[in-house]
This record gives C-alpha cells, structure tokens and sequence, in this order.
C-alpha cells in the first residue's frame, strides 16, 4: 500500500471513523485522539493488511482498539450534559437517548450497519466476531430500541 492510497483511503473513511469514535467515546475530544492514533498505527502496520479492498473494517478495527484502549486508560464517564451536538442529524432527542442507553456491544454493530452503510460481514470482520454473533446483536439492539421508545 502506497502512501497515496493510505491517504485517499483515510480521507474517505474520516467521516464514518468519527461517527464510530463518537459511538463508543461520546466525547469530541478523544475522538480527535482515537482518530489520530488509529491513523499513525495503521499506518505502521498497513504492511499486515492483505485485501485493500478490506481496508474499511481493517481501520474500523483499529480505531475500536484504539477507543478501548482510551476507555481503558481515562476511565471517563461522559454525562448527557457534557455531550456536544451529534455529527448527523437524529430524527429527536428520544432516540439519542434510546441509542446512548443501549450496552456498546448492540449500540456499535448497529450504527455501524445504519449509519456506516457496511455489510453484516464487514461489521463482523471490524468486530472480530462472527456473522450470525452481529446478526443477533443487531436484533437485539432494535428490540431493546423498540421497547424503549414504546415506553
């Protein structure tokens, strides 16, 4: 992989990894750090990738990693209060909250199958879980959606 089609490929990508740092962090700040990280490793490692046309959920893993590892790290709780506007526009305030209650686990593969477009193999491959395990969680988070918002 060239330098040209790192750039171009992280250029492309940039909007659907802040979306995807904003899911698990919740902060604007590190974000922007997750995001810088996420760009210097797969850089250093963009040896290991073997498909570029896999590059997507290949970055999108690395910025997850990067997330936890800032989660890990910080140990921060961010409140509702503290929360800055969202990058896209949801339908109403009822659904940021339905989606920030729900467990990370439902909360990332389904915004990243509604809000990122990818594929059910594509989530699993960035998740490292297996098909039918995102299918379920994918259910799962929209069940406990549909329960929340009937409430």
């Amino acid at each position: 992989m060239d330098k040209d089609f790192f750039v171009q490929a992280i250029g492309a990508q940039a909007d659907a990894m802040y979306r995807v740092a904003w899911t698990v962090l919740g902060n604007p700040d590190d974000c922007r750090d997750a995001l810088q990280e996420t760009t210097l490793k797969a850089w250093e490692k963009r040896h290991t990738l073997r498909d570029d046309g896999k590059f997507k959920s290949w970055v999108i893993r690395i910025l997850v990693n990067e997330c936890h590892n800032i989660l890990r790290f910080r140990k921060r709780v961010v409140l509702m209060r503290d929360t800055p506007d969202q990058p896209f526009d949801p339908p109403d305030r009822t659904l940021i909250l339905a989606l920030q209650s729900l467990p990370e686990k439902y909360r990332l593969p389904l915004m990243l199958q509604y809000a990122e477009g990818m594929t059910y193999q594509e989530i699993a491959q960035a998740l490292k879980l297996t098909e039918p395990a995102v299918r379920g969680r994918i259910h799962r988070a929209k069940e406990q959606l549909r329960k929340e918002l009937e409430a």
